[in-house]
């Protein structure tokens, strides 16, 4: 992996190093904003009145203001929802295709969700480091796209660091997001999203580090949200960032061999919907557009298979049906051993289910100004789709 120098350190495999002001972490109140308004509601408010008084003509003015208020109030409630279009990049190498390139532009994306790197456990060294760091072979999509850094950190990262540890890969993070921008002449960063599926035992170590990463970074954060962390919310808590963007896949057991479709389902969705409206938080939304092939051995999960169309599975040596492929003997296919009596399960996101699916969110989602996001941008998925099926993705939560 190529290195490049950024202030004297190099953007390799490690963090740079950060000297971090302990003293100045806090939890944040999300709350002053609504105090400010109402006090500011109530002096103007006792001041109309004084002006009432002296002015008996000021009634009439005050009770045309407040009725015009009152139902331009009620039409931006009951009005069309405001969908920004974003796309997830999640590739370590950020070499966009022409043709990606003229997709983006025609479905009028404006926001990208970028992949910097990610976070995970070494257990030699017992500490957290950046892995699959991104790196631009060209800047195309920094010039032409707001650009959200994104930093997956894996749960067992979170499960083995104390208290402590939480408050320094703060500002490692902060730190290595502030170099790769600098490096590559992002700006300006206007949010930062964290992708973490934490759990309940990881729940406080994990806010902790969401709070001192709004701290140290002074601009919007938001985090990942799956759909059993909206149905358990009062068990696996609120993360405290500006934003959540949940993410509508993933969302069936991928290893139990039953399972129908472990990427996206309706039936499965609509177990996880009933919390939605009640979510304390804003909430973007995100869908797939990706499909793999989930492998079985005497029905034991064995791993994933990706990129293998369909068409290769012949006759000769395999059974399709009802979305499922029986190997009938050994083969060794594209690199995969496969085995006599292995099973496939066919996994794809279908434009119906897509739809299906954002019907279903949008019956329940409150905040009528939100992201809807794809993932992800890649020439060979973005071909099963026509710019049409696109177009009916992001409209679809109008």
């Amino acid at each position: 992996m190529s290195c490049c120098k950024y202030n004297g350190f190099q953007i390799s495999d490690t963090f740079p190093q950060v000297e971090v002001d302990y003293s100045f972490f806090q939890f944040p109140s999300f709350n002053t904003g609504k105090a400010i308004k109402s006090f500011t509601f109530e002096i103007m408010f006792k001041t109309s009145i004084a002006q009432f008084s002296i002015y008996p003509g000021y009634w009439l003015a005050f009770v045309l203001f407040y009725l015009t208020t009152g139902l331009f109030s009620c039409k931006e409630k009951a009005g069309v929802k405001n969908v920004e279009r974003s796309l997830y990049y999640w590739k370590s190498v950020v070499k966009p295709t022409d043709f990606e390139l003229k997709r983006l532009a025609s479905l009028n994306v404006q926001t990208i969700y970028l992949k910097f790197f990610d976070v995970d456990w070494e257990p030699s060294s017992k500490q957290a480091i950046p892995v699959a760091k991104m790196q631009a072979a060209n800047q195309r999509l920094f010039k032409q796209y707001k650009i959200i850094p994104t930093v997956f950190i894996t749960n067992e990262c979170i499960q083995q660091i104390d208290s402590t540890q939480c408050i320094a890969l703060a500002g490692k993070i902060n730190g290595l997001i502030k170099a790769l921008c600098q490096v590559n002449q992002i700006n300006p960063i206007k949010e930062i999203q964290i992708d973490c599926d934490w759990t309940v035992s990881t729940t406080k170590k994990y806010f902790m580090l969401l709070n001192a990463i709004h701290q140290l970074s002074q601009t919007n954060l938001s985090a990942t949200i799956r759909l059993h962390q909206i149905k358990f919310f009062s068990k696996t808590g609120v993360p405290p960032v500006n934003r959540g963007l949940l993410m509508c896949y993933n969302m069936g057991n991928l290893k139990n061999p039953a399972t129908k479709n472990s990427i996206i389902e309706t039936d499965e969705l609509k177990k996880y919907t009933a919390n939605l409206s009640n979510y304390p938080l804003p909430l973007d939304i995100a869908f797939p557009l990706f499909g793999w092939k989930v492998l079985f051995r005497d029905q034991i999960y064995k791993g994933l298979i990706e990129n293998l169309p369909e068409n290769i599975f012949t006759p000769s040596f395999s059974n399709q049906k009802n979305g499922r492929i029986e190997i009938l003997k050994d083969t060794l296919l594209a690199g995969y051993d496969l085995k006599k009596g292995d099973m496939l399960r066919l996994e794809n996101s279908d434009i119906s289910t897509i739809l299906a699916v954002a019907k279903e969110v949008n019956r329940h989602l409150k905040n009528t100004k939100f992201r809807v996001s794809l993932y992800q941008l890649d020439s060979v998925t973005l071909k099963k789709y026509t710019t049409h099926d696109l177009e009916s993705i992001y409209n679809s939560l109008h």
